[in-house]
This record gives structure tokens, C-alpha cells and sequence, in this order.
């Protein structure tokens, strides 16, 4: 248990790193505080959303992807932070999406895709 918070107390830490270095570059003081208080969205739901959908349209064929997926998307859940961050539901939403792609995989369903 001591591993898995030390794992999500680094998976915030993660969360505020400005990759680009520029996201609030030539902003005034009062505009950086009005964007520190304003909810925003957990990059780590929004990750598990597209990874839940690859893992909708792969899963059948391929087992593993939903299986990840959905490692992915329950570890990272509890990342949710309810007074910094908008809704929980792209976590929501990616998890349903990868246990669909992995019952479709379990009973031996496939769906046809237009690519």
C-alpha cells in the first residue's frame, strides 16, 4: 500500500509539469490566479478516454489492450482531485469502454470497423 501512494503522490506531482515551458508566459499576476483557481480537467482521464476507446476498437482482436487499459485507467483514478479538477467522467468512460473491449474479447465477439 505504501508503494501504490507513493506511486500516485508521483503521478500528481506529474500532473502540474509544464512541458512546453511557455503556458503562462506573458500573463499578468491576476490572470495567473484566476487560472490556478479554475477547475480544469486531469490529463490522466483524458489519456484513459482515448486509450478506453483504442481499447473498444483493438480489444476484441487483441486481449491485452483492454486489460492495460483498464489497469491504467483504475490506477490513475485516484488521481482525481475533487477541488482542483472538473469531473471524474472521462475515468468513467475509459474503464467502460476497455470492460466492453474485454468481454467482446472473452466471449469471442467481434465488431466490424470501418478503417
Amino acid at each position: 500500500m505504501k508503494s501504490f501512494n507513493k506511486l500516485i503522490e508521483l503521478l500528481n506531482e506529474m500532473k502540474d509539469i509544464d512541458v512546453w515551458g511557455d503556458k503562462k508566459d506573458g500573463l499578468s499576476e491576476n490572470e495567473k490566479e484566476y487560472l490556478d483557481r479554475i477547475p480544469t480537467q486531469n490529463p490522466y482521464g483524458l489519456i484513459g478516454l482515448i486509450f478506453g476507446g483504442i481499447a473498444f476498437a483493438f480489444g476484441p482482436q487483441y486481449g491485452f489492450i483492454p486489460v492495460i487499459t483498464l489497469i491504467f485507467c483504475i490506477v490513475t483514478l485516484f488521481t482525481y482531485d475533487k477541488e482542483r479538477e472538473d469531473n471524474p467522467w472521462p475515468f468513467y468512460v475509459g474503464i467502460m469502454l476497455s470492460l466492453i473491449g474485454l468481454i467482446m474479447f472473452i466471449i469471442g465477439e467481434v465488431h466490424q470497423l470501418i478503417l
